[in-house]
């Protein structure tokens, strides 16, 4: 055997005909527990994943649609440790990028100046987690989470691998536009139902391991005031960010030519769905980083646009359904509302807590002291708790390096007309990513896988954008 796959011109089949052969017998036993139904849907589910392991772009593909449209959706099972379906398809992605690395000849990486910084990141968040286990609680299931949060870092490195040449990137691309679209359009759907049906129909999602209930959200959580749109994020906030980065991703193709969408009219519907989506979320903060985004593209493509942008948001604030936004907006800015000044006393509260844990932080169970707790809205602070700020200042190299590195590369790139205007969508979404991180906490916490991958997925392309360009 060992010689076989050491000789075959078939190798990766034979590998990934392997890993299938595991999954099934593993399925088959927990098949045995089921019913009918759930053991039909599980069938079907693991005859995908088998398919989509032939080829790696298609499991990557997989984990940006749950990502973007059924990001908390879980094998409808009760076990010890339920897995999820990002879990499972993360299971597929690194399987097929061993598998291809084992038959790979020779046996190289490719290499970019972030990869070291991602590395070294993922080295301390280990470390930092071991020393935190000695003064906090842990499970099962924070051992999951950790581990799927190192999984997704080093997602970005095998993004890399796995999305090597244009036609690839360009497909990614466009799996991404189409899935904020669809995640857009079923936010405003159910936005414009009757409330009881939305719900209703959101609750069905129990079944795959939704919260259910009361899910629907209002500012303030106060059914009085208006209703935020959350789609399937179950989060207004959360469905806010993947909005705003998939926007951005989405303008230069609208501005630019050539474009991945040759049709113009088409870009501007889906732009239009996902802006009016991310509108109707009440998502300051996202609304916030994808007009400063928008300014920044403008400004790397055609600064003519940038008069048009002033007018369309002037004309906007002057329509009577803009009132209550601009003033939940302004309440916002001064500091007015309860949402504003509960962060304020969680940023207080976080500063303490990093003050006497400075170097690795508490590691990710919770805080070893009574008086303070591990949790704040801004993904900055987070990091810094949980791996101190040794560990935020390697997140933050991470973050530096690839700006500075794209800066240094960007006069090349603009100039390559088949890859601009992916690059600079692409820095645009980091960009948004960035300015998120400062009041919201997703892209980083342990309890948001989705937005974790999507994240470190935007990391990993943004490394290819500027690699193709050399």
């Amino acid at each position: 055997m060992i010689n076989y796959l050491k000789y075959s011109e078939n190798k990766t089949s034979l590998i990934v005909g392997i890993i299938i052969g595991i999954l099934s017998s593993t399925i088959g036993a927990v098949l045995s527990y089921s019913n009918i139904w759930i053991a039909s849907g599980i069938v079907i589910s693991f005859a995908l994943i088998s398919w989509a392991l032939m080829r790696s772009e298609i499991i990557l593909w997989s984990a940006i649609v749950i990502s973007l449209i059924l990001p908390f959706g879980t094998l409808p099972l009760k076990l010890i440790i339920t897995p999820t379906f990002l879990d499972i398809t993360l299971v597929g992605i690194y399987a097929i990028f061993i598998a291809n690395y084992i038959t790979k000849h020779p046996k190289t990486l490719s290499g970019s100046p972030v990869h070291t910084p991602i590395i070294v990141f993922i080295l301390l968040s280990i470390i930092c987690f071991i020393l935190g286990l000695a003064n906090s609680f842990h499970s099962l299931n924070l051992f999951r989470k950790f581990t799927v949060f190192i999984l997704n870092i080093g997602l970005s490195i095998v993004v890399v691998e796995q999305t090597n040449n244009l036609y690839q990137l360009n497909k990614t691309l466009k799996i991404i536009i189409c899935s904020g679209f669809v995640a857009a359009i079923i936010g405003i759907v159910l936005y414009f139902l009757p409330p009881d049906l939305s719900q209703q129909i959101l609750n069905y999602l129990g079944t795959i391991n939704y919260p259910t209930g009361n899910v629907l959200r209002y500012i303030e959580d106060n059914p009085e005031n208006p209703l935020r749109a959350i789609g399937t994020s179950v989060d207004p906030n959360l469905f806010g960010g993947i909005l705003a980065v998939v926007g951005t991703i989405l303008i230069p193709q609208i501005l630019h030519k050539p474009s991945i969408i040759h049709n113009k009219l088409t870009s501007l519907f889906i732009l239009t769905t996902i802006v009016l989506a991310l509108f109707l979320t009440y998502s300051r903060t996202a609304m916030a980083a994808f007009l400063i985004s928008t300014i920044f593209i403008v400004f790397m493509t055609n600064r003519n646009f940038l008069w048009t942008i002033v007018l369309i948001l002037l004309i906007i604030t002057l329509l009577p359904w803009s009132h209550q936004y601009l003033s939940h907006f302004v309440q916002g800015i001064s500091g007015n509302d309860l949402a504003t000044n509960m962060r304020f006393g969680e940023y207080k509260d976080a500063i303490i807590l990093i003050s006497r844990y400075p170097v690795f932080g508490v590691g990710f169970g919770g805080a070893p002291d009574i008086d303070v707790y591990l949790g704040v809205s801004s993904a900055y602070l987070l990091l810094s708790e949980q791996v101190g700020l040794v560990g935020f200042s390697s997140f933050a190299t991470i973050l530096i390096i690839l700006f500075t590195w794209g800066i240094k590369n960007k006069s090349r790139i603009l100039s390559i007309t088949q890859i601009s205007s992916q690059w600079i969508g692409i820095y645009g979404a980091i960009l948004t990513t960035t300015i998120v991180g400062l009041f919201d906490h997703y892209f980083v916490n342990l309890e948001f896988q989705a937005s974790q991958t999507f994240f470190w997925i935007i990391i990993g392309l943004s490394i290819v954008t500027t690699k193709l360009s050399q």
